[in-house]
């Protein structure tokens, strides 16, 4: 008997959605003649029962088209919005699973999508993920589809911003995506000859990237690019968001956990503009003008790259065969250029950041890039 598969996307939309989406369906269908039932709007779809057939003239077309057909959202089954209040839905989600008849539920997505699929998992429901995210940060996983594309489009726009920042003598800011990890900004930085690149791994001192900014003055370079990722604080700040997150996960208490996350939230919104401090300080400091780019979800929109097209199709081939063999609890991670199922017990809460002694920073210190440290 044939199988039904499920699928969703949840969380932020990237490039190379639609052809993942193409890539497990075609597969499903011409080669094991499996259904399949896309949700729309991630969990939120699964739990309303909104739903469609994704036949083959739906998959058609799809490979280059950003975004993603099915829609997406950020809403987790055990804390859903529904009606201005909060619920578990999980046991919902469980009920339409079954009352679809399905035999796999695919979900494509970050770090918290393989959180919320690894609860689905312990609620008995056969998963398999796809890992998704510009920020390039889930574990396991060599790369995710849609890093590729961004970190094509961070880099384009750091190469027009050079002529910019030459012609009037300026330092230019750009702001790349990554709250925690620092990929993207490290790849797009070292790709476009930026002068300072600042990540949330490695806390900067304003001063050392002030000082690197103006021995490049005084060799007659009057302008300066910083790359920063959204996520990068300096020294101090980053040691109190630390001493934070470490009450959050090690509480004496209830009440200390839910406090910790309290002063987490706000010291988030405090720090929502700190690229615009950063500009400011340096400003004040290098006595030249400084101006803010911030590139924002433009580095999640557009067609997707080669290498992502090529990525999403050969993870999601191998997803529709995990789904026949019945391989089930996993995430399909690409290793060493091959699929490999993963445990998602390995995967959920695994949040891969650039080691200290990864190559392309390496890189960067050799090419004289100011790191911040």
């Amino acid at each position: 008997m044939s199988k039904h598969i499920g699928i969703l996307t949840a969380g932020g939309d990237s490039p190379g959605l639609n052809a993942t989406i193409r890539g497990v369906g075609k597969c499903a269908q011409g080669q094991y003649g499996m259904q399949i039932t896309g949700f729309k709007d991630g969990f939120k779809g699964l739990t309303e029962n909104r739903s469609f057939r994704l036949d083959g003239d739906v998959l058609s077309g799809i490979l280059t088209v950003g975004g993603t057909i099915l829609g997406t959202s950020r809403d987790k089954p055990h804390r859903m919005n529904i009606g201005g209040k909060v619920r578990d839905m999980t046991d919902v989600i469980v009920e339409n699973y079954h009352a679809n008849h399905l035999d796999a539920l695919v979900c494509l997505g970050g770090g918290g999508t393989q959180k919320n699929a690894l609860k689905l998992m312990e609620k008995g429901l056969n998963i398999i993920t796809l890992p998704k995210t510009i920020d390039n940060d889930v574990g396991i996983t060599d790369t995710t589809f849609g890093f590729d594309t961004a970190l094509g489009i961070a880099t384009d726009a750091i190469d027009r911003l050079h002529s910019t920042a030459h012609s009037h003598h300026r330092i230019i800011v750009v702001e790349i995506m990554g709250h925690r990890a620092g990929w993207l900004a490290l790849g797009a930085g070292i790709a476009g000859g930026a002068d300072v690149i600042l990540t949330p791994e490695i806390p900067y001192n304003i001063n050392q990237v002030a000082e690197a900014i103006t021995q490049r003055l005084r060799k007659g370079k009057s302008f300066s690019i910083v790359a920063v990722a959204e996520g990068a604080l300096p020294i101090e700040d980053a040691a109190k968001l630390k001493a934070l997150e470490k009450k959050k996960l090690n509480p004496k208490d209830k009440q200390e956990k839910k406090q910790a996350k309290i002063d987490i939230a706000a010291f988030e919104k405090e720090h929502a503009e700190h690229t615009f401090t950063l500009s400011r300080q340096l400003e004040e400091l290098t006595g030249l003008e400084s101006r803010v780019t911030i590139l924002g979800h433009l580095q999640r929109g557009g067609t997707p790259s080669a290498a992502d097209r090529i990525l999403a199709t050969h993870l999601g081939t191998a997803c529709a065969t995990l789904v026949q063999q019945c391989q089930f609890g996993v995430m399909v991670a690409s290793i060493n250029g091959k699929a490999e199922p993963v445990p998602l017990e390995k995967v959920a809460g695994n949040k891969k950041l650039v080691p200290k002694d990864h190559p392309w920073l390496i890189t960067a210190r050799q090419v004289d890039t100011n790191l911040g440290n």
